[in-house]
């Protein structure tokens, strides 16, 4: 393990250990509270004492984003001065909403003293520097490298005379798109015509004809009028029209190193990282598949994919099917959106390794790949639900993505915790949801109250006021004694290309969520995962005969809605049944593979699958998972957030089991700071006896002997021969480390009691957070 000197966070440093991130106390925040008054009170030990170091929390995370204020002379002081004086959050993340581009100098050298300033003040500042945010250059620059959107709209052709379709222009906006230009057309250009007969709403086989000789266009980049000059009873037609938009096609053959090439103008500033936010193609909800994303460069991808095959003639199959066709349109969507899948993971992938090229390996690629956020339609033709596949040191998401997924993403990426990017009109609605993801293993980034009148600056020093950032700071002495996500002890794999394929029909966007929320409901908590992961080989079976993702084991694997999957995801059940140490089920059945070959399901995957429908599969691993004494976790319930579908989270109060036998209580109902937690339970067969508010973190070792514990306003907790009582109440984690305890506490005095002193002298000690109070 080597500890690297960072600027990255308030209060911390960052240790690589293999491919995981721990954060220790910074040497700078460690000598500012040493206590030497006298033999009462413990001497603080520095990060450089390798022996006495102390593994600690994941850092506090905010969201900032920059509105005209920012860029006035020190306009980014008030930001950071206010979430330094009142609050422990250690790092920023944040995005211009100000007219002007990353590749502007006042722009960079704004965002460089801001940086430099967060860096002063032991907070590390991560700016969104996507591609997205410089789209002006990019354009200049590279002119015919600019995403198009085909639209293939048919009309009757008319019997006598010629036809005339107008096609009008999309325009697409989001939150990068705030302050500058739209994502607005630029030019619209007539590709192709087909003209061809139609039976029972698909195309007559053997009737397409390549009309574009027939066929005229005029207009502009708002509207193209065609007229087809062919008569023909009983004929449709299709004009394929593609519309440049403002923005980088997500194949531009130069986007890779236009990204590369923003990140190193900022290799001059503090910033402890960077950020690309909810990348993927514009977002549209709910988009028809006869408007699909498109250009050259696409193109040359899929002919090289598919030889012999031609992209233009196969979106016509894909958008209105054909008689006799079924099977060639279901692998040409296939490859369509696999290849869109992977070029967006390929994007993030080397933007994580570019990012720690230019600020170094310590540096946080942030923030959520997550856009809607649910695995529906609309994020389907944003990323192809490439969330798995965007890497990040920390796993992240947002606004209602479904817990299953959150632990997932904690798995792939060997992250202790997952950070939500949440947000409401109503302050009461953080102080409920901070409780929600202590018990679903993960905290929030703190995003400004949202929707409130655009002036963000004052929305953020809300969340200042009362005592959610004292919440906060409570509930992150968890974060001391364990590095382990929450044990799901199940995982639903999901068809990957079924969920893209809208030739599937029931299983298009249909990732199973429903299936995670039953098994969630009944306090079986269970990840989500595509089985692209097994293609890939990060879903694998492990050394002890399991399968695993990360450092997670599961006792069952519930494989839902395999059609048009690859032939190695049922080649890895076979193998998995082989090693008998995990359970497999299966829902949906497969006629085909990716590629189109037929496929006897009965004896493609292993007779010890068991088959059968949701709801039956549910119960099946639910009776396996009782028989086995799996400890049940709190039943989650339904929630929702705004528009976005609800799914099943956990309650504001109730216990969770992580990974590495960590047992979690958490009560947040009634107190934003938390609620009384007095209560005597068994963990691991021993009886324990709590007395604290908001959180009790326990970690027993073999012989029932604590070895890790974090508690909220602790007045007493003892557990066999272990007792230990406060005078008054207090924030504490204590973790054993080489045989030895190293103690933190939290709180309005730095005076360590007695009976803590018992315990060790080893203390670091961290101070209250003051409330902002506005007059």
């Amino acid at each position: 393990m080597k500890l690297f000197k960072t600027s990255a966070c308030k209060w911390l440093n960052v240790l690589i250990a293999g491919n995981m991130l721990l954060f220790v106390p910074s040497s700078d925040l460690l000598a500012q509270h040493k206590e030497i008054k006298d033999t009462r009170y413990a001497q603080v030990q520095l990060p450089g004492q390798e022996n006495n170091r102390m593994k600690t929390a994941w850092p506090s995370v905010a969201c900032w984003f920059w509105m005209d204020e920012e860029f006035a002379p020190e306009g980014y002081k008030r930001f950071i001065d206010l979430y330094e004086k009142h609050s422990h959050v250690g790092l920023i993340t944040a995005s211009i909403r100000f007219p002007g581009e990353l590749t502007d100098p006042a722009v960079h050298q704004q965002i460089k003293k801001a940086a430099e300033y967060s860096h002063r003040k032991g907070m590390g500042l991560i700016m969104d520097l996507d591609v997205r945010l410089a789209r002006e250059k990019f354009k200049s620059t590279y002119p015919d490298e600019l995403q198009e959107i085909l639209l293939l709209k048919e009309i009757q052709l008319k019997e006598n005379e010629s036809t005339g379709i107008s096609v009008k222009s999309p325009a697409f906006d989001d939150h990068y798109t705030y302050g500058r230009n739209p994502y607005a057309p630029l030019n619209s250009k007539l590709l192709r015509v087909y003209a061809y007969e139609k039976e029972n709403g698909l195309i007559k086989s053997g009737t397409v004809t390549d009309i574009t000789g027939n066929s005229t266009a005029s207009g502009d980049q708002h509207e193209l009028k065609i007229s087809i000059d062919l008569q023909g009873k009983r004929l449709t037609a299709c004009v394929l029209v593609a519309v440049t938009i403002h923005t980088p096609d997500v194949f531009a053959p130069h986007l890779l190193s236009y990204q590369r090439e923003i990140l190193h103008q900022y290799a001059d500033t503090k910033l402890a990282g960077a950020a690309k936010d909810e990348w993927g193609f514009p977002g549209r909800i709910a988009p028809p598949s006869n408007e699909l994303w498109y250009s050259a460069a696409m193109a040359k991808v899929y002919q090289k994919r598919r030889p012999g095959h031609d992209l233009l003639k196969d979106m016509l199959l894909m958008a209105w099917g054909e008689q006799g066709k079924e099977t060639e349109r279901s692998v040409a969507i296939n490859h369509y959106m696999e290849m869109n899948f992977l070029r967006n993971a390929e994007i993030e992938t080397d933007y994580y390794q570019a990012i720690k090229e230019t600020f170094g390996a310590t540096a946080v690629s942030a923030t959520h790949p997550t856009w809607f956020p649910y695995p529906d339609s609309s994020e389907v033709f944003k990323n192809g639900l490439s969330w798995w596949r965007a890497k990040r040191d920390l796993a992240q998401t947002d606004e209602a993505t479904p817990y299953s997924v959150r632990t997932a993403l904690t798995k792939k990426w060997q992250s202790p915790l997952w950070y939500n990017m949440f947000y409401s009109a109503e302050l009461a609605t953080y102080s409920k949801d901070l409780w929600v993801a202590v018990l679903g293993g993960g905290r929030l980034n703190y995003h400004p109250p949202f929707p409130t009148p655009m002036k963000i600056i004052d929305s953020s020093i809300d969340l200042l006021k009362g005592r959610l950032m004292t919440a906060e700071s409570r509930i992150q002495m968890l974060n001391y004694i364990s590095a382990s996500p929450v044990d799901c002890r199940v995982a639903v794999v999901f068809g990957h290309p079924s969920a893209l394929n809208w030739s599937t029909k029931k299983g298009f966007a249909d990732a199973g969520v429903k299936v995670t929320d039953q098994l969630w409901k009944s306090g079986y908590y269970a990840d989500l995962i595509p089985s692209s992961e097994i293609v890939n080989g990060a879903l694998k079976i492990g050394v002890n005969g399991k399968i695993q993702y990360g450092p997670q084991q599961y006792d069952a694997v519930l494989y839902y809605g395999p059609e048009n999957d690859h032939s190695s995801v049922a080649s890895f059940f076979r193998k998995a049944a082989a090693a008998t140490k995990t359970a497999l089920f299966r829902t949906g059945r497969q006629t085909m593979d990716f590629n189109g070959n037929k496929v006897d399901d009965g004896k493609y995957f292993p007779k010890s699958m068991q088959y059968g429908d949701e709801n039956n599969s549910v119960n099946r691993i639910i009776s396996l998972l009782k028989a086995k004494n799996t400890p049940i976790q709190t039943p989650a319930v339904m929630r929702g957030m705004g528009a976005f579908a609800p799914s099943m989270m956990p309650q504001t109060h109730g216990m969770v089991k992580l990974i590495d036998g960590t047992v979690i209580i958490a009560s947040g109902e009634k107190e934003v700071t938390g609620d009384p937690i007095q209560m005597s339970i068994q963990i691991h067969g021993k009886k324990v006896n709590i007395d604290a508010i908001g959180i009790a973190g326990i970690r027993l070792n073999k012989s029932g002997l604590p070895e890790a514990l974090a508690f909220g306003g602790l007045k007493s907790f003892s557990t066999g021969t272990f007792e230990l009582e406060l005078p008054e109440r207090m924030d504490i984690a204590l973790v054993k480390e080489n045989g030895l305890w190293k103690g933190i506490m939290q709180g309005s005095s730095a005076t360590i009691p007695e009976s803590l002193l018992r315990i060790t002298k080893n203390w670091t000690y961290i101070p209250a957070v003051a409330s902002l109070v506005v007059n």
